[in-house]
């Protein structure tokens, strides 16, 4: 005959089974030591409950963004809370506050950092990067030319449309260096087919060391881009200056 208490002695076992089945490994490893808090403070079933769950969404979330960050192949992980702003008084702090938020993402709104050589360009890019994946976003980095050489390798390969579709699937794309090379005329095709996939699909962020107006990638699709900061042609471009670029 099945007893209380040989129920009550099984149940570890049991819940160790439903939490694998569940999926919820985190669940499985504190649901006892919640258990006896929530008897010594007399928290009711409700409470314990939203505890144990508030535990595993919290665990998974936290994987979640170390995945987003190591799938987003940035050269090397920083912070926006590590860069010195005081370096770039002229920076406009209250846009890189905004886009910390992550908002642009999730618009399909796009971002330029466009300063001189040396001043932090790559750093704030990979720490809005950062903010992106923690607040869930896909993101992928790479510099201009290794954007260029991989659309050009999928091209010769006949498979332009695909590897496109696959880089549709991150939210937001980050392009590191543009205008450092001047790109030719096939160069600069594949760039702007790159752009125009992404219009209102996902965010794109540009960093350059030219002035906007000056840069070679963005010769044929600058008027378009100049319109765009007032929201009226394409999503909209936030536009984050510094000093003489």
């Amino acid at each position: 005959m099945t007893t209380a208490t040989t129920v009550k002695d099984g149940l570890p076992s049991m819940i160790a089974y439903l939490t694998r089945v569940l999926k919820t490994p985190t669940i499985g490893a504190c649901w006892e030591d919640l258990a006896a808090q929530a008897r010594d403070e007399n928290w009711s079933h409700e409470e314990y409950l939203a505890a144990l769950l508030q535990r595993q969404v919290a665990d998974r979330e936290s994987k979640g963004t170390v995945m987003r960050i190591r799938t987003a192949h940035f050269p090397q992980v920083k912070t926006l809370e590590d860069f010195n702003l005081d370096h770039l008084p002229s920076l406009r702090r209250d846009v890189l506050a905004h886009l910390a938020t992550g908002t642009f993402v999730a618009k399909a709104e796009n971002v330029i950092l466009l300063w001189w050589p040396g001043i932090g360009k790559t750093h704030l890019a990979i720490g809005l990067g950062v903010k992106a994946a923690h607040a869930g976003h896909s993101v992928l980095f790479d510099t201009a030319s290794n954007w260029i050489t991989r659309l050009a390798t999928a091209h010769q390969a006949g498979r332009l449309e695909a590897e496109l579709k696959k880089i549709r699937r991150y939210r937001l794309i980050i392009i590191d260096e543009a205008g450092y090379i001047p790109f030719d005329q096939d160069a600069a095709n594949l760039f702007f087919q790159l752009i125009a996939s992404r219009y209102e699909q996902g965010s794109v962020m540009v960093t350059s060391n030219l002035p906007f107006g000056k840069a070679h990638m963005f010769r044929r699709t600058r008027a378009r881009c100049r319109r765009s900061i007032t929201g009226s042609v394409v999503a909209s471009v936030d536009v984050l200056c510094a000093g003489r670029a």
